[in-house]
């Protein structure tokens, strides 16, 4: 059975913190206890994510009287899988894909895609075409021994 949360924000450094709390308190719905760390790794994941599409989005439009336009949003989807796995998703409007850079050790930015690739069994890209993409990732549940 799927159970499938999906929700909009503005594309906001708030919204960053608030993704976080709508899939924990989602998972937590679907019986994944805080020390979970299926829960604790989604939770991760989403705030990697939502922080990427915050920072490298595309920037407001500017309209006439140099205001910017009401900012764009971005989507969150979580889905709890039947065996306690999950899968994260986050969509925007920018067709820019992101990729996994080499980042120097003094770098304070860079490595959120890093996190994601040794945290999820799977992640990728989906393009929505001139809609945007989503980014996302399938976190699989320790099911013990």
């Amino acid at each position: 059975m799927l159970r499938r949360n999906a929700f909009r924000l503005p594309r906001h450094p708030a919204s960053v913190g608030l993704a976080r709390r709508r899939v924990r308190d989602h998972l937590a719905d679907w019986g994944h206890g805080p020390r979970d760390p299926a829960l604790q790794d989604a939770v991760l994941l989403v705030s990697e994510l939502a922080t990427n599409v915050v920072r490298h989005g595309p920037s407001p439009r500017f309209g006439s009287g140099e205001h910017p336009q009401p900012e764009r949003e971005f989507e969150v989807a979580v889905t709890a899988l039947a065996d306690g796995s999950c899968l994260i998703e986050v969509s925007d409007e920018s067709q820019q894909e992101p990729r996994l850079r080499v980042v120097g050790e003094w770098e304070e930015a860079g490595r959120g895609l890093h996190l994601v690739e040794n945290l999820a069994a799977a992640w990728g890209v989906w393009s929505r075409g001139r809609h945007g993409k989503t980014v996302w990732a399938l976190i699989i549940a320790n099911l013990g021994p």
